[in-house]
């Protein structure tokens, strides 16, 4: 058995796509439109992993209502600098819903309200501001 991909409904294609590629730094992979089914599916990865595991982004063309997505849980990413992805992520609007105020775990949540955790690969990073005295903002 092996894993392949994690499924999110998404609202907006082109702001997740926004979010997931530009900034958090997944690559597109591929592509289906099923206008059949009215939906489109994109398959995107981290890079250099889409052999290892994929999200698979499904955006119905029809409106509907996914709530607000936390019966899903959450994804996880690894990441080599969680400070500087939080500044870029915050920077570009995205709320830091749980600072990385330990140097090693934060979550965001993406435009479909899909928590993001985000964790510090290797070792904590030292505590720094203004990591350090943020509050949490939100649910994740």
């Amino acid at each position: 058995m092996r894993f392949l991909h994690s499924m999110v409904r998404v609202r907006n294609l082109d702001a997740s796509i926004r979010f997931y590629c530009d900034l958090l730094g997944l690559h597109e992979v591929r592509r289906k439109e099923v206008p059949a089914g009215r939906f489109t599916l994109v398959f995107l990865a981290a890079p250099g992993q889409q052999d290892v595991a994929e999200i698979e982004l499904t955006w119905n063309w029809d409106d509907e209502d996914y709530g607000s997505a936390r019966n899903f849980g959450h994804l996880a990413f690894a990441v080599a600098d969680i400070y500087g992805l939080c500044q870029r992520l915050q920077d570009a609007g995205v709320c830091i819903n749980r600072p990385p105020r330990d140097g090693r775990m934060a979550f965001v949540r993406s435009p479909d309200l899909i928590s993001i955790e985000l964790l510090q690969l290797g070792e904590p990073l030292p505590p720094q501001e203004p990591w350090l005295s943020m509050a949490n903002q939100g649910i994740w």
